[in-house]
């Protein structure tokens, strides 16, 4: 994902800003992270980069997990 995406992604649930945790980039992309919701703190990952933005009770876990 471009970090310069979180300037126009919104949470899902609330429609508020998100803030972006980068736990592995490479230049100006996200591999891997997460983005957190400013208002009710809901976590969306970011894998591959690619960010999961789907409300929690439709994500599928994670193979493995």
């Amino acid at each position: 994902m471009k970090i310069s995406l979180v300037e126009i992604l919104a949470c899902p649930m609330d429609k508020s800003p998100l803030e972006l945790r980068a736990d592995e980039k490479n230049g100006d992309e996200v591999i891997q992270g997460a983005l957190t919701c400013t208002k009710c703190g809901e976590v969306y990952p970011i894998e591959d980069r690619i960010p999961n933005l789907l409300p929690p009770s439709a994500r599928k876990p994670a193979e493995g997990s």
